[in-house]
């Protein structure tokens, strides 16, 4: 054994050793949605706490990014109405999001929208980067360095899309090689990470293999479809969670192209109309 290696071995024992014995507190949440009782305390439903990451899996044209707007703007304001039950956890953390898809007019718009949203012209602690033009691996190597030398006191990270930080999204060894870096930067920066994925066609399965490591790892998958009894409505539920599960929910995009949360969980067994809050 080299001196290397027994200094990493070393390391590696003072961080990770768990004592069992030990009370350790429940993570502290990043964005919540409802509040949920444990014995005599009442806790909020975390979508995501610091120190982990979550997903958002959806087909195309399922207004993914307007959800990823609507937490966003929740986390950003955690007062504004068209958020419903969600409510961000921030106490002047920043919220980065990296854009890998759009262009710089596309990726503006949903970068302002948060601030239409809560009706804000500027935030503090607010990075927003569209990395369309760059390649997977510059795009995951500038984040890592963004991350950890240009941002104060890092709290939610948004990644839309995942996809785009790999060549394949069956390849093995890339796929795992990303969602290591979630988990390193999730546990070092002690931040929460939503990133977002298509699903499969015609299932609800996560794309390729790099969904399959998304669900093994994440703390929470959260999943949308368009509502099959309200035109324009989208469904928000959670698929899998480590911990208390959300209540489902749907949002709409208002007239003035908006997110917003509508005051009843879709049902399909519900008759009438629903009141926006």
């Amino acid at each position: 054994m080299t001196i290397t290696e027994k200094d990493l071995f070393e390391k590696i024992e003072a961080d990770c050793k768990i004592d069992p014995k030990q009370s350790v507190e429940h993570p502290p949440v990043a964005i919540s949605a409802g509040y949920a009782q444990m014995g005599n305390e009442i806790y909020p439903v975390p979508i995501g706490t610091y120190g982990n990451f979550s997903f958002v899996q959806a087909p195309p044209k399922t207004k993914k990014t307007f959800f990823v707007s609507l937490l966003s703007s929740v986390y950003l304001n955690d007062t504004i109405d068209f958020g419903g039950n969600l409510r961000g956890h921030r106490n002047g953390k920043a919220l980065v999001h990296f854009d890998t898809e759009q262009g710089h007019f596309h990726a503006q718009k949903v970068f302002k929208r948060p601030l239409d949203i809560t009706n804000v012209q500027e935030f503090d602690n607010y990075h927003t980067y569209a990395l369309r033009k760059y390649s997977y691996k510059e795009r995951l190597a500038f984040m890592e360095y963004y991350l950890y030398n240009r941002v104060k006191d890092v709290g939610v990270v948004i990644i839309d899309g995942i996809a785009d930080l790999v060549s394949d999204v069956n390849d093995l060894e890339q796929s795992n090689h990303v969602v290591q870096h979630l988990m390193r930067w999730t546990e070092e920066l002690n931040c929460h990470i939503v990133t977002v994925i298509h699903s499969n066609f015609g299932t609800d399965k996560p794309t390729g293999h790099l969904g399959s490591f998304l669900e093994k790892k994440a703390e929470t998958q959260i999943q949308l479809e368009a509502n099959t009894k309200n035109h324009g409505w989208v469904t928000v539920s959670c698929k899998r969670s480590r911990g208390f599960q959300f209540e489902s929910f749907s949002f709409e995009v208002n007239k003035f192209g908006l997110p917003q949360v509508l005051d009843s969980p879709y049902d399909i067994l519900e008759q009438g109309t629903f009141k926006v809050v």
